[in-house]
């Protein structure tokens, strides 16, 4: 299983905006194959942060995202977003278990 998680910075009076624009992404990445979360979120405490968690079964399942026409679609329209930065990775997960 992979996981991708991370912080995208962006003026305050445009994350809505940068939420909203990502919105139908979401949805159709959320009905790929080997995706089993898939979330962009604002930071309850900090105003220029939104935060990506993502959760796939595979590297192939991670790949097919990002040749998907939706993915393609949130490319173009986030080009257009006050983006100041991004701070992403990747994490491969070797096991699973309960937190104690």
């Amino acid at each position: 299983m992979l996981i991708i998680a991370g912080t995208l910075k962006v003026k305050a009076d445009h994350r809505q905006a940068m939420l909203d624009a990502v919105a139908p992404m979401v949805a159709a990445t959320l009905n790929e194959a080997g995706c089993r979360d898939y979330v962009f979120s604002a930071d309850p405490n900090d105003p220029e942060v939104v935060r990506l968690y993502e959760l796939w079964d595979d590297e192939d399942a991670l790949k097919g995202h990002f040749e998907s026409e939706h993915m393609a679609q949130w490319q173009a329209r986030a080009a257009d977003l006050p983006i100041l930065g991004r701070d992403i990775a990747k994490y491969t997960i070797s096991a699973v278990g309960p937190v104690r």
